[in-house]
């Protein structure tokens, strides 16, 4: 089949779209005729799909949706609007079916398909759905039992349970189906992923919603040739796409010795998402070894309480060890925090603070506030008596609700702001802090860097900025 696959998403600074990319290395190798249109880089995404859909007629088009908002609580910035118009402009353009995907949407899929109006959606991965469904098609079918497909029966949406894939199975990512060296110039970084699924319990988490709770690994070896790959292309920093890089302590090793017997750590830098544990000193000196600059720990808090009522599965303690692992092996660090869940109070945000600073990472995130998603134990939590005043609307359907604590909801900011007391090593996740914003949407700090030279992850590309580098 001659197959569209559509990148609609259009965030500065720019982010390669990877799943994309391995959807059409997977539909490649299956045989199909694969075109790509990017709308990242058109300044007229309605004049770009005129001249797209002037040649010859597509069967099939696919469109990704890598992320339904901004996650600020504060900006409540939705996609889908401007999503909604691109699928518009597509009925006009092209009578072939409109399939939807992306991480994004498989959030929340049903939402988003009657919102935006297209024809049918896949959750979860889509290199081989999709490629099921377009030989469902050409073999007369409707595509109905495909796995992991969301279709209309009755006016309902019908979610077809998914199979999860061995990403052995998965094609050579030779990372050639999109303009990854511009994606380089102007958005500092490429990605790559070394596995799928979480099987940890975070109550607010729509990772394992999209991805499945399943862990599935990809083989060291195809990890390195991808980075290879993108070496050859001139991307030499990096940043995984894993929701935790360490979470199968072993796997993590094995891609690790990987890179080193290549010679990967000396070529390239690379940043990863880690939890506090599975981790200590022998793994933060592998990485090293294999090329990893910096690490962003998804701490969430400092307070044992709040640990405990997020279902993570560590204590203070493993965060300030993580933290002393990285300083001895070279390694730059952040915490990443998660402030105002079920629970928090005063005191558990002076408790967190308080922690940050006795670790002494190189950066701390302060994000205020939890977005509530479908699927997830808090957006069940929420329901209850006691936490429904805690809720946020934004009155708006594309949006999905917020929470922060009554608690601390009239003057956590106040409490966060005293306990800082000006440490320059903590970003808000909040546009209106222009100068520790670290919500990438939009930020113009961080175009205006990359623009000239900076590289690497966001948060270090900021405390570089700070530090006058």
């Amino acid at each position: 089949m001659r197959i569209a696959l559509i990148n609609t998403n259009r965030m500065r600074p720019p982010i390669a779209p990877i799943g994309l990319e391995y959807v059409a290395e997977a539909m490649h190798a299956a045989g199909h005729d694969v075109v790509v249109l990017d709308l990242c880089w058109e300044d007229d995404w309605r004049a770009a799909m005129v001249r797209f859909f002037a040649g010859p007629e597509f069967e099939l088009v696919g469109l990704t949706l890598r992320n339904t908002d901004d996650c600020g609580v504060l900006s409540r910035q939705s996609f889908l609007p401007d999503f909604a118009e691109m699928v518009r402009e597509l009925r006009t353009r092209t009578a072939a079916p409109l399939v939807v995907g992306g991480v994004g949407f498989s959030v929340m899929p049903e939402r988003v398909l009657e919102r935006v109006g297209a024809d049918v959606g896949i959750w979860g991965e889509g290199e081989f759905a999709l490629a099921e469904f377009a030989r469902s098609l050409e073999t007369g079918g409707d595509g109905r039992d495909v796995p992991g497909l969301i279709w209309k029966r009755d006016g309902a949406w019908v979610r077809n349970p998914p199979t999860f894939i061995d990403l052995a199975q998965l094609p050579r990512m030779t990372r050639r189906w999109f303009d990854n060296p511009r994606y380089f110039r102007e958005g500092g970084q490429g990605g790559f992923e070394t596995k799928r699924g979480c099987p940890n319990p975070c109550i607010y988490c729509a990772d394992p919603v999209a991805k499945g709770q399943f862990v599935r690994l990809r083989p060291p070896a195809a990890v390195a040739d991808e980075i290879e790959c993108l070496l050859a292309l001139g991307v030499d920093h990096l940043h995984t796409c894993d929701s935790e890089f360490n979470l199968v302590a072993e796997h993590v090793a094995e891609v690790c010795r990987e890179m080193v017997r290549r010679g990967l750590g000396a070529r390239l830098r690379w940043y990863a998402y880690c939890a506090p544990v599975p981790f200590g000193p022998d793994l933060a000196r592998l990485m090293r070894e294999a090329g990893c600059e910096g690490i962003n720990f998804g701490a969430d808090s400092g307070d044992a309480a709040m640990l405990r009522r997020l279902r993570r599965g560590y204590t203070p303690d493993d965060i300030v060890r993580a933290v002393d692992a990285c300083r001895l092996a070279g390694i730059t660090t952040m915490l990443d925090l998660l402030l105002g869940a079920p629970g928090e109070t005063r005191a558990s945000l002076v408790n967190t603070v308080r922690l940050m600073k006795q670790a002494a990472p190189d950066r701390v995130g302060v994000s205020f506030g939890v977005q509530v998603y479908p699927g997830t134990e808090l957006a069940a939590m929420v329901q209850t008596p006691e936490l429904k005043a805690g809720v946020i609307s934004a009155g708006d359907a594309d949006l999905p609700p917020a929470f922060i604590a009554p608690a601390v909801a009239d003057d956590g900011y106040a409490i966060l702001d005293a306990e800082i007391a000006g440490d320059e090593r903590f970003l808000f996740f909040d546009p209106r802090r222009t100068d520790t914003n670290y919500n990438y949407n939009a930020n113009q700090r961080l175009v205006d860097a990359i623009k000239v030279g900076h590289r690497g992850a966001y948060w270090d590309i900021l405390r570089r900025l700070a530090a006058g580098g």
